[in-house]
Order: C-alpha cells, then sequence, then structure tokens
C-alpha cells in the first residue's frame, strides 16, 4: 500500500482551532461497516447508539504542559523543547527546534527553576536531556510549561484543561487522546444509567502523533513506542464481556490490541507499544470505535482504514466535508459500528 492512498484535499478552513464551548455539542458522523449508511448526529446522541452491557474503554492519561521555551546557555539562543517521555528518574526523551543547535553537553536554561542538559543525540530532531531543577517537577512544569498543541491549531488555548478529557488522571502523555474530549460528566452518567459499562486504560500519547509517515510504502513505516497499563479489574470486565467492546479513540484500541495479541487475553500489564495498524490487519479486541477526523496520510487514518474500509472512511470524509464537519484535535468525531 502507498502512502498517497491515504491522501485526501482539506482546506484549512476545516481545521477547528478552538473547542466547542459545549463538549458534547461537536458533530457525530456515524458510519455501520454492515450497509455502508451514514448519519448525521450530534455527539450526546452517542448514547442512542449504546446498548446495555456494552463496554466503553476510555484512555485516562493526563496531558503533559510538555512544550517549554528556554534560551541556550552562553549564546542565548531560543530552543524550543517538548518532553516526549520521561525514560528514567529526570531523563526525558525530548523533541527540539532548532534541533541542530543542540549537542551533547549543551544547556538549556527555562528559568532559575529549570535547565536541561543533552546527554545523547538521537534522529528527527530528538535528544535525550537531563532535567536539572529543586523541588517537584510537575509543580514546576505546570508554572513553564504549556499545552503541547498540534501545529496546525495556531489559536491560543484561553483554557488547558479543555486540551484534557474530564477524566484525565494519569500524567504522561505529550497530545490529548481527542475522541475523549466529547464526554462530559452528564453525559457518562447518562450512559452508566442505560447499563453500559465504563473503564479505563492509559496510554501516554508520544512523538506518534506528531510525525508524519515519510516512507512511500507504508508497511517500512516504523512506529515510535507508547507506555501503556491496564490493571486487573479492567482486564477481567473485559474477558467477562456480555455486550460489545466500544473503543474511545485509536491510543485505546492500540493499546487493546497490543495486549490481546501478546497475550490471546486481556490481563493486569504494562509495556510499551509500537503496534502500526493498518488496511489488512484483523482486529481482535474491539467492536466498535469512537474516534475524530484524522490528518491526510496520518497513521490514525490507516487505522480507522483498516477497521472499516478505506473506501468507506474517505467517503465518509467528503461527506463530512460537505456537512461543514469540523477536523483534528478540536474537531468533531465519528462512531464506527
Amino acid at each position: 500500500m502507498k502512502l498517497d492512498d491515504f491522501n485526501y484535499e482539506l482546506d484549512e478552513s476545516f481545521i477547528a482551532q478552538s473547542p466547542l464551548i459545549n463538549r458534547d455539542e461537536s458533530k457525530l458522523l456515524v458510519l455501520n461497516k454492515d450497509d455502508g449508511s451514514i448519519e448525521h448526529k450530534t455527539f450526546k446522541n452517542i448514547i442512542d447508539y449504546l446498548n446495555k452491557d456494552d463496554i466503553l474503554v476510555l484512555n485516562d492519561t493526563k496531558v503533559l504542559p510538555a512544550r517549554l521555551i528556554g534560551e541556550k546557555e552562553n549564546t542565548k539562543a531560543i530552543i524550543e523543547i517538548l518532553l516526549l517521555k520521561n525514560i528514567e528518574n529526570d531523563i526525558w526523551e525530548c523533541l527540539v527546534k532548532p534541533a541542530k543547535r543542540i549537542k551533547v553537553g549543551t544547556i538549556v536554561n527555562f528559568s532559575n527553576l529549570l535547565k536541561a542538559k543533552c546527554i545523547e543525540i538521537q534522529d528527527e530532531g530528538i535528544r535525550i536531556f537531563e532535567l536539572i531543577y529543586e523541588g517537584i517537577f510537575y509543580e514546576i512544569l505546570d508554572k513553564l510549561g504549556t499545552m503541547p498543541l498540534p501545529p496546525y491549531i495556531h489559536k491560543k488555548l484561553e483554557d488547558k484543561d479543555r486540551y484534557q478529557t474530564i477524566y484525565a488522571k494519569n500524567i504522561g502523555s505529550s497530545a490529548a487522546p481527542t475522541a475523549g474530549l466529547h464526554f462530559t460528566d452528564d453525559l457518562i452518567k447518562k450512559i452508566k444509567a442505560k447499563g453500559i459499562i465504563i473503564c479505563f486504560i492509559t496510554l501516554h500519547v508520544g512523538i506518534g502523533t506528531f510525525r508524519p509517515v515519510s516512507v512511500d510504502n507504508i508497511e517500512n513505516h516504523k512506529m515510535h513506542s507508547e507506555f501503556y497499563s491496564l490493571d486487573k479489574d479492567t482486564a477481567n470486565i473485559l474477558n467477562n464481556k456480555k455486550g460489545r467492546i466500544i473503543s474511545v479513540g485509536t491510543t485505546t484500541t492500540r493499546t487493546l490490541e497490543t495486549i490481546l495479541k501478546n497475550n490471546n487475553k486481556f490481563i493486569e500489564c504494562s509495556g510499551w507499544t509500537d503496534i502500526f495498524i493498518y488496511p489488512g490487519y484483523k482486529f481482535k479486541a474491539i467492536d466498535a470505535l469512537i474516534t475524530n477526523f484524522h490528518l491526510p496520510k496520518s497513521t490514525l487514518l490507516m487505522l480507522v482504514s483498516a477497521f472499516s474500509s478505506k473506501d468507506f472512511i474517505l467517503e465518509a470524509y467528503e461527506e463530512a466535508k460537505r456537512n461543514k464537519y469540523r477536523f483534528f484535535s478540536f474537531g468533531d468525531a465519528m462512531f464506527i459500528k
């Protein structure tokens, strides 16, 4: 399969630059894989498509205010660092701009509270830093860092909580699991009252969200690894399902598929996944998927194409454009069943 097979045209005016006032008022495109039908709804209508005993699986990762702007020691050059992955203790994998200015031993000062020393150079703008500070790191980061909004969002985010799901709990992501941004406390209460089971996994979203596919043959693409975990209670719920397993987001999907692929059942576990799902993949874990609209030529578009079909997904995207849907992180949603 070629990269261009997953391309589509999208005018910049379709890219949502800010979240709606009410999370669950976003549009919802409902796709039926069996009969090829497409329906237009509002996200709060998702409850009409969920049945008693269905299991809704959410990703409870919490986004770090991971973007830091500092000065290179001595030269005072402006350096932007995006924290991607906590390797161990105070050692972090980071995406750096401009990376060519950062060599082993380079120190970047962010304030008198925090500085970073480069200890290893990797490819594609990645550097390994040792963070140097006194006090509680996440408190310092909350003061100095900003939300790592995707590069296609140019408008300032006034309320940083709007780039978090309402159930965000386990801190560690470099980007939000955006399919979950549409849920409200009230909607979740109504879903539970209908007899739908809600449970959680954790996958910390990493550099794969920011990296375009750079190879023409997509089968040669290499995913970056991301940390995931699944607790015993959720594993038991999933193993004893009576209804469908409905995944909220591609991050949840990749976690569930990884665990089932590795263990043939759901077990309490944690680890790193670099699973790459594209058409031809046979899904084992999920029965339905809630997701946003994804960038052209992206691994996320390939995943949803694998769950349905490439032609049906691209047809649905054209239908969404005709009906003025909003795309990407702060955009509208689709339900594929």
